[in-house]
Protein backbone atom coordinates (compact mmCIF):
# COMPACT_ATOMS: atom_id res chain seq x y z
CA UNK A 1 0.00 0.00 0.00
CA UNK A 2 1.17 3.53 -0.82
CA UNK A 3 1.12 6.24 1.84
CA UNK A 4 1.00 10.02 1.85
CA UNK A 5 0.93 13.10 4.03
CA UNK A 6 -1.83 15.62 3.33
CA UNK A 7 -0.81 19.00 4.74
CA UNK A 8 -3.31 21.81 5.21
CA UNK A 9 -2.21 25.46 5.02
CA UNK A 10 -3.15 28.42 7.21
CA UNK A 11 -0.38 31.02 7.11
CA UNK A 12 1.54 31.22 10.39
CA UNK A 13 -0.93 28.69 11.82
CA UNK A 14 0.90 26.17 9.65
CA UNK A 15 3.90 26.21 11.99
CA UNK A 16 1.90 23.55 13.85
CA UNK A 17 2.58 21.29 10.85
CA UNK A 18 6.31 22.02 11.07
CA UNK A 19 6.26 20.70 14.64
CA UNK A 20 4.46 17.52 13.57
CA UNK A 21 6.84 16.93 10.67
CA UNK A 22 9.96 17.44 12.79
CA UNK A 23 8.77 14.71 15.17
CA UNK A 24 8.11 12.44 12.19
CA UNK A 25 11.64 13.03 10.89
CA UNK A 26 13.16 12.43 14.32
CA UNK A 27 11.34 9.11 14.54
CA UNK A 28 11.93 7.82 11.02
CA UNK A 29 8.39 8.22 9.73
CA UNK A 30 8.47 7.92 5.93
CA UNK A 31 5.70 8.16 3.36
CA UNK A 32 5.54 7.74 -0.40
CA UNK A 33 4.19 11.21 -1.16
CA UNK A 34 3.43 14.60 0.32
CA UNK A 35 0.54 16.82 -0.80
CA UNK A 36 1.20 20.33 0.51
CA UNK A 37 -1.22 23.24 0.45
CA UNK A 38 0.06 26.79 1.00
CA UNK A 39 1.97 26.77 4.32
CA UNK A 40 1.68 22.99 4.16
CA UNK A 41 3.67 23.07 0.93
CA UNK A 42 6.34 25.28 2.46
CA UNK A 43 6.79 22.96 5.45
CA UNK A 44 6.36 19.85 3.32
CA UNK A 45 9.44 20.52 1.21
CA UNK A 46 11.61 20.67 4.33
CA UNK A 47 10.18 17.30 5.33
CA UNK A 48 11.17 15.79 1.98
CA UNK A 49 14.66 17.30 2.27
CA UNK A 50 14.80 15.91 5.83
CA UNK A 51 15.87 19.22 7.42
CA UNK A 52 14.76 18.90 11.01
CA UNK A 53 14.12 22.25 12.70
CA UNK A 54 14.71 24.34 9.60
CA UNK A 55 11.25 25.89 9.37
CA UNK A 56 10.85 26.93 13.00
CA UNK A 57 14.42 28.23 12.95
CA UNK A 58 13.97 30.66 10.09
CA UNK A 59 10.46 31.59 11.19
CA UNK A 60 11.88 32.78 14.50
CA UNK A 61 15.02 34.38 13.09
CA UNK A 62 13.26 36.41 10.40
CA UNK A 63 9.95 37.00 12.14
CA UNK A 64 10.62 40.72 12.54
CA UNK A 65 12.05 41.20 9.05
CA UNK A 66 9.34 42.99 7.07
CA UNK A 67 10.43 41.15 3.92
CA UNK A 68 9.43 37.84 5.47
CA UNK A 69 5.74 38.76 5.78
CA UNK A 70 4.18 42.15 6.39
CA UNK A 71 1.54 44.61 5.27
CA UNK A 72 4.40 47.02 4.64
CA UNK A 73 5.75 44.67 2.00
CA UNK A 74 2.29 44.25 0.49
CA UNK A 75 1.84 48.00 0.16
CA UNK A 76 5.30 48.30 -1.34
CA UNK A 77 5.27 45.38 -3.80
CA UNK A 78 1.75 43.92 -4.05
CA UNK A 79 2.97 40.77 -2.26
CA UNK A 80 2.66 40.25 1.47
CA UNK A 81 6.04 38.48 1.31
CA UNK A 82 9.14 39.64 -0.52
CA UNK A 83 9.31 37.00 -3.23
CA UNK A 84 13.06 37.28 -3.83
CA UNK A 85 13.79 37.17 -0.09
CA UNK A 86 11.55 34.17 0.70
CA UNK A 87 12.10 32.04 -2.39
CA UNK A 88 15.68 32.92 -3.34
CA UNK A 89 17.76 34.60 -0.65
CA UNK A 90 16.38 32.54 2.24
CA UNK A 91 16.70 29.02 0.71
CA UNK A 92 19.88 29.74 -1.24
CA UNK A 93 21.90 31.88 1.18
CA UNK A 94 20.44 32.50 4.64
CA UNK A 95 19.09 29.07 5.68
CA UNK A 96 20.00 26.82 2.80
CA UNK A 97 17.55 24.32 1.43
CA UNK A 98 19.13 20.92 0.80
CA UNK A 99 18.31 20.38 -2.87
CA UNK A 100 20.47 17.24 -3.07
CA UNK A 101 18.61 15.61 -0.16
CA UNK A 102 15.27 16.53 -1.72
CA UNK A 103 16.33 14.96 -5.02
CA UNK A 104 17.64 11.82 -3.31
CA UNK A 105 14.46 11.20 -1.34
CA UNK A 106 12.07 8.87 -3.23
CA UNK A 107 9.10 10.57 -1.55
CA UNK A 108 7.12 12.45 -4.20
CA UNK A 109 6.10 16.02 -3.48
CA UNK A 110 2.96 17.67 -4.85
CA UNK A 111 2.29 21.40 -4.50
CA UNK A 112 -1.43 22.12 -4.55
CA UNK A 113 -2.24 25.33 -6.45
CA UNK A 114 -5.43 27.05 -7.57
CA UNK A 115 -5.66 27.73 -11.29
CA UNK A 116 -7.49 31.06 -11.39
CA UNK A 117 -8.65 30.60 -14.98
CA UNK A 118 -10.33 27.24 -14.43
CA UNK A 119 -11.20 27.72 -10.76
CA UNK A 120 -9.85 24.21 -10.12
CA UNK A 121 -7.01 22.82 -8.04
CA UNK A 122 -3.86 21.54 -9.70
CA UNK A 123 -1.53 19.03 -8.09
CA UNK A 124 1.95 19.77 -9.37
CA UNK A 125 4.53 17.03 -9.01
CA UNK A 126 7.67 18.96 -8.08
CA UNK A 127 10.87 17.14 -9.00
CA UNK A 128 13.44 19.92 -9.35
CA UNK A 129 12.85 22.17 -6.37
CA UNK A 130 15.27 24.82 -7.59
CA UNK A 131 12.88 25.47 -10.48
CA UNK A 132 9.67 24.14 -8.96
CA UNK A 133 9.90 26.48 -5.97
CA UNK A 134 7.68 28.68 -8.15
CA UNK A 135 4.86 26.23 -7.58
CA UNK A 136 5.40 26.33 -3.82
CA UNK A 137 5.30 30.12 -4.04
CA UNK A 138 2.06 29.93 -6.01
CA UNK A 139 0.53 27.50 -3.53
CA UNK A 140 1.27 29.94 -0.68
CA UNK A 141 0.23 33.14 -2.49
CA UNK A 142 -2.82 34.49 -0.69
CA UNK A 143 -5.55 36.05 -2.83
CA UNK A 144 -5.80 39.83 -2.46
CA UNK A 145 -2.39 39.92 -0.76
CA UNK A 146 -0.30 38.40 -3.56
CA UNK A 147 0.29 38.93 -7.23
CA UNK A 148 -0.80 36.16 -9.57
CA UNK A 149 2.04 33.69 -10.11
CA UNK A 150 2.49 32.70 -13.74
CA UNK A 151 4.34 29.42 -14.30
CA UNK A 152 4.51 27.43 -17.54
CA UNK A 153 1.55 29.31 -18.97
CA UNK A 154 -0.60 28.82 -15.87
CA UNK A 155 -1.97 31.56 -13.65
CA UNK A 156 -1.89 30.30 -10.08
CA UNK A 157 -2.64 31.33 -6.50
CA UNK A 158 -3.22 29.81 -3.05
CA UNK A 159 -4.07 26.12 -3.33
CA UNK A 160 -6.34 26.35 -0.32
CA UNK A 161 -8.97 28.23 -2.29
CA UNK A 162 -9.80 25.22 -4.47
CA UNK A 163 -8.64 22.29 -2.32
CA UNK A 164 -7.76 22.99 1.29
CA UNK A 165 -7.41 19.38 2.45
CA UNK A 166 -6.55 17.24 -0.60
CA UNK A 167 -7.22 13.84 0.95
CA UNK A 168 -9.47 12.77 -1.91
CA UNK A 169 -6.86 13.95 -4.41
CA UNK A 170 -4.22 11.83 -2.66
CA UNK A 171 -6.52 8.84 -2.90
CA UNK A 172 -7.17 9.56 -6.57
CA UNK A 173 -3.40 9.55 -7.12
CA UNK A 174 -3.26 6.01 -5.76
CA UNK A 175 -2.34 6.61 -2.11
CA UNK A 176 -4.50 4.60 0.26
CA UNK A 177 -2.74 5.14 3.62
CA UNK A 178 -3.04 8.86 4.20
CA UNK A 179 -2.15 10.99 7.22
CA UNK A 180 -3.87 14.38 7.20
CA UNK A 181 -2.26 17.14 9.26
CA UNK A 182 -4.85 19.86 9.89
CA UNK A 183 -4.23 23.24 11.49
CA UNK A 184 -7.66 23.77 13.07
CA UNK A 185 -8.92 21.91 16.18
CA UNK A 186 -11.60 19.23 15.94
CA UNK A 187 -15.09 20.67 15.53
CA UNK A 188 -14.06 23.75 13.58
CA UNK A 189 -16.28 24.78 10.66
CA UNK A 190 -15.60 27.66 8.28
CA UNK A 191 -18.13 30.48 7.99
CA UNK A 192 -19.09 32.21 4.71
CA UNK A 193 -16.62 34.82 3.50
CA UNK A 194 -17.41 38.51 3.75
CA UNK A 195 -15.18 39.46 0.81
CA UNK A 196 -17.52 38.42 -2.00
CA UNK A 197 -17.65 41.96 -3.38
CA UNK A 198 -13.87 42.27 -3.25
CA UNK A 199 -13.38 38.96 -5.06
CA UNK A 200 -15.73 40.07 -7.84
CA UNK A 201 -13.84 43.34 -8.17
CA UNK A 202 -10.24 42.10 -7.95
CA UNK A 203 -10.71 38.90 -9.96
CA UNK A 204 -13.50 40.01 -12.31
CA UNK A 205 -11.57 38.55 -15.27
CA UNK A 206 -11.61 35.13 -13.62
CA UNK A 207 -15.25 34.26 -12.78
CA UNK A 208 -14.52 30.61 -11.96
CA UNK A 209 -11.97 31.68 -9.37
CA UNK A 210 -14.47 34.13 -7.90
CA UNK A 211 -16.94 31.25 -7.51
CA UNK A 212 -14.25 29.23 -5.72
CA UNK A 213 -13.56 32.08 -3.28
CA UNK A 214 -17.26 32.69 -2.59
CA UNK A 215 -17.97 28.97 -2.09
CA UNK A 216 -14.80 28.12 -0.22
CA UNK A 217 -16.56 27.58 3.09
CA UNK A 218 -18.79 24.95 1.50
CA UNK A 219 -15.83 23.16 -0.09
CA UNK A 220 -13.81 23.33 3.13
CA UNK A 221 -16.55 22.03 5.39
CA UNK A 222 -17.34 19.22 2.96
CA UNK A 223 -13.66 18.25 2.99
CA UNK A 224 -13.62 18.24 6.79
CA UNK A 225 -16.57 15.86 6.79
CA UNK A 226 -14.83 13.66 4.22
CA UNK A 227 -11.66 13.54 6.34
CA UNK A 228 -13.60 12.77 9.51
CA UNK A 229 -15.46 9.93 7.81
CA UNK A 230 -12.24 8.56 6.33
CA UNK A 231 -10.67 8.50 9.78
CA UNK A 232 -13.73 6.81 11.28
CA UNK A 233 -13.58 4.17 8.53
CA UNK A 234 -9.87 3.59 9.09
CA UNK A 235 -8.92 4.98 5.68
CA UNK A 236 -7.04 7.98 7.09
CA UNK A 237 -5.34 9.17 10.24
CA UNK A 238 -5.78 12.77 11.35
CA UNK A 239 -3.47 14.91 13.47
CA UNK A 240 -4.78 18.34 14.43
CA UNK A 241 -4.37 20.85 17.28
CA UNK A 242 -5.53 19.27 20.53
CA UNK A 243 -6.17 22.70 22.05
CA UNK A 244 -7.09 26.05 20.55
CA UNK A 245 -4.33 28.62 20.23
CA UNK A 246 -5.39 31.99 18.87
CA UNK A 247 -2.89 32.69 16.11
CA UNK A 248 -3.26 35.06 13.18
CA UNK A 249 -2.54 34.18 9.56
CA UNK A 250 0.25 36.77 9.71
CA UNK A 251 1.05 36.39 13.42
CA UNK A 252 4.00 38.45 14.69
CA UNK A 253 4.05 37.37 18.35
CA UNK A 254 7.01 35.01 18.57
CA UNK A 255 5.73 33.35 21.75
CA UNK A 256 2.49 32.36 20.05
CA UNK A 257 4.39 31.01 17.04
CA UNK A 258 6.62 28.94 19.32
CA UNK A 259 3.60 27.66 21.25
CA UNK A 260 1.89 26.52 18.04
CA UNK A 261 5.04 24.70 16.91
CA UNK A 262 5.42 23.00 20.29
CA UNK A 263 1.77 21.94 20.21
CA UNK A 264 2.45 20.26 16.87
CA UNK A 265 5.37 18.40 18.41
CA UNK A 266 3.35 17.33 21.45
CA UNK A 267 0.40 16.11 19.39
CA UNK A 268 2.69 14.21 17.03
CA UNK A 269 4.52 12.51 19.91
CA UNK A 270 1.20 11.43 21.44
CA UNK A 271 0.07 10.04 18.07
CA UNK A 272 3.38 8.40 17.17
CA UNK A 273 2.41 4.83 18.03
CA UNK A 274 -0.88 5.19 16.12
CA UNK A 275 1.01 6.60 13.13
CA UNK A 276 3.45 3.68 13.07
CA UNK A 277 0.65 1.11 13.40
CA UNK A 278 -1.44 2.85 10.74
CA UNK A 279 1.39 2.85 8.21
CA UNK A 280 2.27 -0.80 8.89
CA UNK A 281 -1.31 -2.10 8.74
Amino acid sequence: MASSLVLEGGGKRGIYTAGVLDVFLENGIDVDAVFGVSAGAIHGVSFVSRQIGRDIRYNIKYNDDYRFMSLRNWLKTGNVVDVDFCYNELPNKLDKFDYAAFDANPTKFYAVCSNIESGKAEYIHCQDMYYDIKYVQASASLPFFSRIVEVDGKKLLDGGICDSIPLQAAQNHGYDKNIAVLTRPQGYRKQPSHNKWMAKKVYRKYPEFVKAIVNRHIMYNNELEYVEKAQKDGAALVIQPSVFIKIGRMERNIDIIKAMYELGRQDALKALDKVKSFLKA
